[in-house]
């Protein structure tokens, strides 16, 4: 019974100096008030009376929002500006021990870094130059809280807000610049219709000319070659002619009978060549000497004069 009274008061005793550290949590622990070790995840045991845990540290990122704060340009413009800051510890031992408040000197340290960086540059500058500011300010920051343990991830410009009347004139400005560039590209829109309805009057004439052009060519074309199929004709039936064995007489009578077409057309003057003019007389002389062709009709006897009858009269 007494053993057992025994185990109960040692456990009761040893069991509150189990200590459990949770996953990305950190225990500082402290020995007579000296710093003694950093516990990791797991289970731990503590030294009643003479060992303490001085901090639970999480080791998880963790995010500042601060609040808008003035900040004045370069060209004295004073501005509303809030910072996110996102950061992590990476040394419990650091961060115990580095600052009273590390979570308070961060956020003072960014407020004033914020003011000295923006305090550089001009409006302009400082509405479009986010992404610079918020470099500059990590790296500062990041290498400002190493000795706090602290590691600045990155730090982004929620809000910028200009005064009232800045914000009327930027609306202002934006308003003409947009107006500039729809008059501008309505500009560019008549000018890419115009060139365009030129390109399409030039290829429409380009395209008629080459039209003209094919049309003579294939007249020509076929006129030379109704030309040359003539040709071609005549000289195939002077061959066969040739190969025919006509004699001279039969060509006579061809000139002859060419001749004749030449008389039957509506010209007024006929020129006609000589070798013509001596086949017609030679053909004439032959017709006359062999009585062919002539058919003129011969003379009727004249009829006896009718004798008077001077009982009639």
């Amino acid at each position: 019974m007494h053993g057992l009274i025994i185990v109960v008061v040692i456990l009761v005793a040893i069991i509150p100096c189990l200590k459990i550290v949770p996953q990305a949590t950190e225990f500082v622990i402290e020995r007579l008030g000296k710093y003694q070790k950093t516990w990791s995840a797991g289970l731990h045991f503590l030294i009643p009376v003479i060992d303490r845990v001085a901090k639970r540290v999480t080791l998880k990122e963790q995010v500042i929002d601060s609040p808008p704060q003035p900040v004045i340009t370069k060209d004295n413009v004073t501005m509303q500006i809030d910072t996110v800051v996102y950061f992590k510890v990476f040394d419990a031992k650091f961060f115990t021990y580095g600052a009273v408040n590390p979570l308070s000197a961060l956020s003072n340290l960014t407020a004033t870094t914020l003011r000295n960086i923006v305090g550089e540059l001009e409006l302009d500058d400082t509405l479009t130059s986010r992404d610079t500011i918020n470099g500059k300010m990590t790296e500062i920051l990041d290498s400002a809280t190493d000795q706090w343990g602290i590691r600045v991830n990155r730090v982004e410009l929620k809000n910028i807000m200009p005064p009232a009347e800045i914000q009327n004139a930027m609306e202002k400005q934006m308003k003409a610049e947009r107006d500039r560039r729809e008059t501008l590209l309505e500009a560019e829109g008549h000018k890419a219709a115009v060139i365009t309805r030129a390109e399409g009057d030039k290829q429409a004439l380009i395209l008629a000319a080459e039209g003209e052009r094919d049309a003579r060519i294939a007249r020509a074309e076929g006129e030379a070659k109704a030309i040359l199929l003539a040709k071609q004709a005549e000289a195939d039936g002077l061959a066969a002619l040739k190969a025919a064995g006509v004699d001279a007489a039969v060509l006579e009578l061809k000139k002859y009978e060419a001749l004749v077409s030449m008389s039957n057309g509506k010209a007024s003057k006929i020129i006609v060549p000589t070798d013509a003019v001596d086949m017609t007389k030679a053909n004439v002389m032959f017709s006359e000497t062999a009585g062919l062709g002539d058919v003129t009709q011969p003379a009727k006897d004249a009829a006896p004069a009718k004798k008077t009858d001077p009982c009639c009269d």
